[in-house]
């Protein structure tokens, strides 16, 4: 029998955009406890334009050259092991790789139902952001009510959605980001106070003690990495606890452990790509149960800033390349 075919974004070798291109590839068949989604719309991630570049390779088992974390579609197919879902159910969830194409198979435990209130491009801006910024925050940092939290770059998708999430769960939100326009934008969803970060991230850590009165934040939520280490540093009260969860200005930077010791600081480091798939569906499992009813009421909501064709993915990664996007560039499938 013939294989069934799809259309996918492909790498073809690792550069710029024109490394990019739609082809006609093989359809993935769902078996065991697997479900194959019937892809309406796929999130964009700055991961992707680090595997185009050849910096962040897909774990094994995962198409080496067809990107995408995230998606929105419809139950298609599915293995004869999965109890969960039924043919035709509208749903959203993460993935390690493989999501821009017209079909995506993952674990039957790494979905979520979309909410009717959601559309497909909608849907698809939420799952890698809004997963990451819950277990980020609450899982890993353990941010509790009435507590204070720095989120940096807070116009990008994961910032948006911690800022809501944050204000969601009752804590202080402050936030940084690189022009006026983003923290403008940003204030409406949550922020109490926030400061424009033009490469000097001292300015972040006197804002802090300007607004905390000297107290500091419990807990700061950082995409940025090691030029904004010492600063983060700075901000945090004492027994605070710093989240890395990306490294655009870098994955090395010099600690003074000294602070560290002194002050009971906790540093975490985590990332949703590379875990196991029981982790991820302990992720998806607390996302569904703590954050989708938020969704379902309009508490918390996706910011997209962009939608593509899937045949246009070159402009959308030259878009977010251009770190002009607020919130999420999405891409339709269909």
């Amino acid at each position: 029998m013939k294989a069934e075919r799809m259309r996918a974004v492909s790498i073809v070798s690792h550069g710029g955009v024109e490394q990019l291109e739609v082809r006609e590839v093989e359809r993935p068949v769902a078996t065991g406890d697997r479900v194959r989604v019937r892809v309406h719309a796929a999130g964009l991630n700055r991961a992707d334009i680090l595997q185009r570049r050849g910096h962040y390779p897909a774990p094994p088992g995962v198409p080496p050259d067809i990107p995408g974390l995230e998606f929105a579609g419809e139950v298609e197919q599915m293995g004869d092991e999965v109890l969960t879902w039924q043919k035709g159910q509208r749903v959203f969830g993460i993935t390690a790789g493989a999501a821009q194409a017209e079909y995506v198979v993952v674990p039957e435990n790494c979905l979520a139902e979309i909410p009717p209130n959601l559309s497909w491009t909608e849907a698809a801006a939420v799952p890698e952001v809004f997963i990451t910024a819950h277990d980020a925050l609450f899982t890993q940092a353990g941010l509790e009510m009435g507590e204070r939290v720095l989120v940096h770059a807070a116009g990008s998708g994961v910032g948006t959605a911690a800022i809501q999430l944050a204000r969601a769960a009752g804590a202080t939100v402050y936030g940084t980001a690189r022009t006026a326009g983003k923290v403008e934008r940003a204030h409406p969803l949550g922020l109490d106070e926030a400061v424009v970060v033009n490469g000097e991230a001292e300015a972040f850590a006197d804002a802090v003690r300007d607004w905390t009165n000297g107290a500091g934040v419990h807990v700061v939520l950082d995409t940025v990495g090691a030029s904004y280490l010492a600063a983060n540093l700075q901000a945090l009260a004492s027994r605070g606890r710093l989240v890395f969860v990306g490294t655009l200005g870098g994955a090395r930077g010099e600690l003074d452990f000294s602070m560290v010791m002194r002050r009971r600081l906790t540093l975490i480091g985590t990332v949703l790509r590379s875990r196991s798939n029981e982790e991820k569906a302990n992720a998806v499992r607390r996302f569904k149960t703590h954050v989708v009813p938020l969704l379902m009421r309009g508490a918390v909501r996706p910011i997209v800033d962009r939608v593509y064709r899937m045949e246009e993915i070159r402009a959308a990664h030259e878009h977010l390349e251009l770190n002009a996007s607020f919130g999420k560039i999405v891409l339709r499938a269909s």
